[in-house]
């Protein structure tokens, strides 16, 4: 373990002023940032004994081999400089604060002369509000399709608005009164941002009144003989009761059920339950529980009804509760294999007729869906609170330093994974996790391609590898498989890597002198080069065969520092170059989590690539041999429809109306596309 004492300032050296300091790595990357009202007083306590360090603040200081400061006058400036360093440095050990971009919400665009409404991902921004976050997408559309009749506001995109009122015609929403077509004139811009009002007024809460004063209006309305305008009035209060109970009454009065639902993975799986009393969602339950054994869904069912429900039955006895701990109905995703026997013995518990099912259509479908999709959310966000405590990080990252043998905590882990379909299309990806966390700005992607290791990372080329990845292929044996795929993967990202460092040659530069070059970082902006930062820790996907030809690749390019490794998906083995036995680690093990996260955020991003890549293939085999049609009029092709299928279904006419295309060339692709259709 490095010692912070060999970097540690002279004494006296550091002032006792407020300031900013910054902890930097070996390789010249700031991995640190912090504001002190007393530099002096703050940076000696970096420097203290690291068995009282708290363990995230011991890998700091021993990763970190230069720390530096700036002084500035008051605490406010401290605090501006920090959020400019962090916000430029982006420091791997400072919590990053980021916006949820997961679950939806409702936005409406104040800052716009014509407010719109819609759902929206993704981070805040001025002058919108936002309602939410919620579960759904769904749930938000089919709301504001109800409101929409009460509240006819914009929905539709900026361009959407500027055709139609370029046409001087609105759209369907504007025909069928949910949406009051500012576009065309009906309503002023003030008469418009009034509409929004309300309905922003709604969604917070201030429903009582809203009804009140339609009440009085059709009222109003009713007294002056205005029996259209009352009609509709009435018809506006049904809508708003309605979106307010939406959420209430889920099934047909009387119905008395539990929906369950799960979501898994090899080593853990997740339980929701709602129950539903009345027809109304009366409570829901959630559980995370680990497998012992490979358990598929059946038996997940099975196992989680005998024990859920004898426990309940059991309380109820216990509390002389009168109320049944069974309903009428339960609806699982898949029936167990004894479903029989289990309805029984759930009959007897319950007194009387219990039925086990799977909901196939309908309102029950739904929510079972619906349970589905919370027990998936409910899984995802157990993964990130695992990946999100800095305790569990901490003990992934002392875990599998122990397991492997490692000289530090492996806080940069780089995984290299293979995709293809029987050899075509055969595409790598490269992701990193930096402190047990993905950092996905530097993830790559690889494209490979025949014997020759023609590949390009994000498409370009070093043709000084192409002779090496030949004996790579020939490594891999005749079809060069994932062996000889993983092993031109490894060579390339470490050739760049001890290119863009120079090698490792010459004397090392003093880092502590101002204005000292850093090997790898861009003076230009300080940030290092794309593979100007080398990984503690390289782990591929596969057993001894993958690990062993990285290995070797690192060996012949004069890299030992990086430590290899291969987990293997069947047993969740470990795999080191040279061993002939695999490490076990323990299915609690938080390191094994860790390195299954790592291996399977780089299967996904594999896979997905080698999706694109495929989808391209598809195109351009259709397209190919089309005259006048090359690579650049195909992308136009795709990027304007979307997808072939659209391509497809498109005219003659329609295709000829991009920029670039006549007639003849539109009647050529065309024809293209529909010739396999010809008898």
């Amino acid at each position: 373990m490095p010692d912070p004492a060999t970097y540690r300032p002279a004494p006296g050296s550091i002032p006792e002023a407020p300031g900013v300091y910054r902890f930097s790595d070996a390789h010249g990357r700031v991995i640190y940032v912090g504001k002190a009202k007393s530099l002096r007083q703050r940076l000696n306590s970096y420097f203290a004994d690291l068995v009282h360090l708290h363990p995230r603040t011991r890998q700091m200081v021993t990763t970190a081999a230069h720390v530096e400061w700036t002084v500035v006058a008051t605490e406010v400036e401290a605090l501006q400089l920090e959020y400019n360093w962090i916000k430029e440095f982006d420091p791997r050990f400072n919590v990053r604060y980021r916006d949820d971009k997961t679950y939806p919400v409702l936005a409406v665009t104040l800052h716009e002369e014509y407010p719109r409404l819609h759902v929206y991902r993704g981070p805040r921004r001025k002058g919108v509000r936002y309602f939410g976050p919620f579960a759904h997408a769904w749930a938000i559309r089919e709301t504001l399709d109800l409101l929409l009749r009460v509240f006819p506001a914009r929905t539709c995109s900026g361009g959407v608005f500027r055709r139609h009122g370029q046409m001087g015609r609105p759209c369907l929403l504007g025909y069928i009164d949910k949406c009051s077509a500012p576009c065309v004139g009906r309503v002023t811009a003030d008469e418009h941002r009034a509409i929004v009002e309300d309905f922003c007024d709604f969604l917070a809460g201030r429903t009582d009144h809203l009804i009140r004063q339609l009440d009085r209006r059709m009222a109003e309305a009713s007294e002056t003989l205005e029996f259209e305008k009352a009609a509709r009035l009435r018809d506006d209060i049904g809508a708003l009761r309605r979106a307010m109970e939406r959420q209430a009454v889920v099934l047909g009065d009387g119905t008395d059920a539990d929906v369950v639902a799960f979501a898994q993975d090899e080593l853990e799986a997740a339980v929701q339950i709602f129950h539903v009393r009345g027809g109304r969602v009366r409570g829901q339950r959630g559980w995370v529980i680990d497998k012992v054994e490979p358990t598929d869904t059946a038996q997940l069912v099975e196992r989680f009804l005998t024990q859920f429900y004898g426990e309940q039955a059991a309380l109820a006895e216990a509390a002389d509760d009168a109320s049944q701990p069974v309903p009428r109905e339960i609806l699982v995703p898949e029936l167990p294999p004894n479903v029989d026997t289990l309805a029984d013995w759930l009959c007897r518990l319950r007194g009387s007729r219990v039925q086990v099912r799977v909901p196939q259509r309908g309102d029950k479908r739904a929510l079972a869906e619906t349970v589905a999709r919370n027990a998936a959310e409910a899984f995802a966000r157990h993964k990130l609170r695992r990946a999100g405590d800095l305790t569990a990080r901490s003990a992934a990252l002392q875990e599998i330093q122990d397991a492997l043998g490692l000289d530090t905590a492996p806080l940069r882990i780089e995984c290299v994974d293979v995709s293809h379909v029987q050899g075509s299309d055969v595409v790598a990806s490269l992701v990193v996790f930096e402190d047990g966390l993905a950092r996905r700005s530097e993830y790559r992607r690889f494209e490979i391609r025949g014997g020759a290791g023609r590949a390009s990372i994000e498409g370009s080329v070093a043709s000084e590898e192409r002779s090496s990845a030949g004996a790579d292929h020939r490594r891999g044996g005749a079809d060069g498989g994932d062996v000889a795929a993983i092993a031109q993967v490894v060579r390339r990202r470490f050739k760049r890597y001890l290119a863009e460092t120079g090698g490792g040659t010459g004397p090392e530069p003093d880092l502590a002198e101002p204005g000292a070059h850093r090997p790898g970082i861009d003076p230009a902006t300080g940030r290092p080069r794309k593979f100007a930062y080398p990984p503690n820790l390289l782990v591929v996907d596969g057993g001894q065969p993958q690990v062993e030809a990285a290995a070797d690749v690192l060996a012949e390019l004069g890299i030992t520092d990086v430590a290899v490794c291969g987990l293997a998906k069947r047993l969740e083995e470990v795999w080191l170059p040279a061993d002939p036995d695999p490490v076990i680690l323990s299915r609690t093990s938080e390191g094994l989590y860790l390195l299954q996260r790592v291996r399977d955020e780089a299967h996904r991003f594999a896979i997905t690539y080698h999706r694109q890549r495929r989808s391209a293939g598809m195109t351009a085999s259709v397209l190919d041999g089309v005259p006048g049609l090359g690579p650049a009029r195909r992308t136009a092709l795709l990027k304007h429809f979307g997808s072939v299928r659209k391509l497809k279904a498109a005219g003659v006419d329609e295709i000829a109306a991009l920029p670039g295309f006549g007639p003849r060339t539109a009647a050529a692709v065309h024809a293209a596309l529909h010739a396999q259709e010809s008898p």
